[in-house]
């Protein structure tokens, strides 16, 4: 008896389960676009208005390597940033338009105070450089950049609520200390 009431109630929890799930037809991308128009808070909203800007800048650091440097870890390096920035700066982009807020800006000198930034003054100087004393100022900026990159996503992670947003500032974690670490090797510090 306590075999089949086991069993009875087994089966029963398998069709409430079944039933529970359901396909609603939802293809990859609704299911992103619905996730990141999950409930968000203004941890969120600032991490994305603040991460905008300062992905710009890393970009137009990267953009900055090809003419003044033959080194090629230098160029690979920038190449990656480029790769792995762009994309994240459309996804931002796409979060806080679907929030209702307004779209960032990628002006650096209105952001230069922010962790990391460069002022224009640096960057001018960066832009001055050429070769070896490129590739030392670069590496030593953009490590700069990188960490306080790191220090937002690790605030957002700490203070958001959003899902998309909180596995944004992960990849960011993730993925800039890992360039953190072979910028340290390339300049000797590791």
């Amino acid at each position: 008896m306590r075999a089949s009431v086991l069993a009875l109630s087994l089966a029963a929890s398998g069709f409430l389960a079944a039933g529970c799930g359901s396909d609603n037809g939802a293809s990859p991308n609704t299911t992103q676009t619905s996730a990141a128009s999950e409930a968000h808070n203004q941890a969120d909203i600032h991490f994305l208005q603040m991460m905008y800007p300062h992905h710009a800048q890393a970009i137009q650091m990267a953009d900055l390597v090809n003419d003044r440097t033959d080194n090629q870890q230098v160029r690979s390096l920038a190449a990656d940033i480029k790769k792995n920035q762009g994309p994240e700066m459309q996804q931002i982009a796409g979060m806080l338009q679907q929030w209702g807020q307004p779209a960032p800006t990628a002006g650096a000198s209105a952001h230069s105070s922010m962790t990391g930034m460069l002022s224009p003054q640096q960057l001018d100087a960066l832009k001055a450089a050429k070769g070896a004393d490129f590739d030392k100022q670069w590496l030593q900026s953009m490590i700069e950049h990188h960490l306080g990159a790191i220090e937002m996503a690790k605030t957002e992670i700490a203070e958001g609520t959003n899902p998309q947003a909180i596995k944004l500032a992960r990849a960011i974690v993730t993925g800039q200390q890992s360039e953190v670490d072979q910028m340290r090797t390339m300049l000797g510090e590791r």
